[in-house]
């Protein structure tokens, strides 16, 4: 796709959450709306590899969403490529859905569910180890939210794949500086984090993490390298992205819009 496209789909991507939203009020919409564009960089932007009618190819490039709760934005992506029908995206939340508020497995596309926050490096890591036992050419990718890296298990994962060489692992942190309780510098500050995955031997990088086309042309680069170490990809993005009232709010992790608030933002996106 051309950039012009890309961009078109990520204006998409973000009304049609909002449209989710407005049926499943119980969805985490300013995490859902953070990743958005890395969301379309992977799946449109050529990074990934994967088939949507066979969602278990054993050639595919695996993906890792740890930060479950701010990937339903991702539910219109796979409808939009053949994952599952579209009209699944009318039942998010409801009883007769394999579409929740937070993703379940039975999710074609969904690798894996990790229940707490802070797994999911550790199951990519395990998984990153073994397609390089096995010579394979695919390569891991992480989503994993900064109020994770509070955790020790991540710490943990990050110290175990540099020392393992693991330079299939792509480690992508949605770096919106907003936690479940307010901003991570009135937390626990996690600056300078370019220095912190450099002491640990990894590949860092820093980029806007609405600018597709960064974010097309590091993904591309770091999957194209075949060094030895882990990759970090700290995508620097803004919780609540495109709604003027969440991103102003310490705690819009857990505000809801009403039905015409979520219609006015729809109306405000550009």
């Amino acid at each position: 796709m051309e950039l012009s496209q890309l961009e078109e789909k990520a204006l998409w991507l973000r009304k049609e959450m909002l449209n989710i939203h407005k049926i499943s009020s119980g969805s985490r919409l300013a995490s859902c709306l953070s990743p958005i564009e890395i969301f379309v960089a992977l799946y449109y932007g050529g990074i990934l590899k994967f088939d949507s009618k066979n969602s278990n190819w054993e050639e595919r490039d695996r993906f890792v969403i740890s930060k479950g709760h701010g990937s339903v934005s991702l539910y219109p992506i796979l409808a939009d490529l053949g994952f599952f029908d579209k009209s699944e995206l009318l039942k998010v939340g409801k009883k007769d859905s394999f579409l929740c508020d937070i993703p379940d497995t039975r999710i074609p596309g969904y690798e894996t569910i990790n229940g707490a926050l802070g797994h999911g490096l550790g199951v990519a890591t395990g998984m990153a180890t073994g397609l390089k036992i096995r010579l394979s050419n695919s390569a891991v990718f992480v989503l994993l939210g900064d109020g994770e890296l509070y955790e020790g298990s991540v710490w943990e994962a990050i110290m175990l794949a540099s020392h393992h060489n693991l330079g299939n692992l792509i480690l992508i942190i949605d770096n919106n500086k907003t936690s479940m309780l307010g901003r991570t510098k009135d937390i626990i500050d996690l600056e300078p984090l370019e220095e912190k995955f450099d002491s640990f031997k990894w590949k860092v990088k820093s980029v806007d993490g609405h600018n597709i086309e960064e974010l097309c042309k590091s993904l591309k680069e770091f999957k194209e390298n075949n060094a030895n170490y882990p990759k970090v990809l700290i995508a620097n993005t803004i919780k609540g992205k495109g709604v003027p009232q969440l991103e102003s709010d310490p705690l819009s992790h857990i505000k809801s819009l009403k039905e015409d608030e979520v219609e006015k933002a729809i109306e405000n996106l550009k």
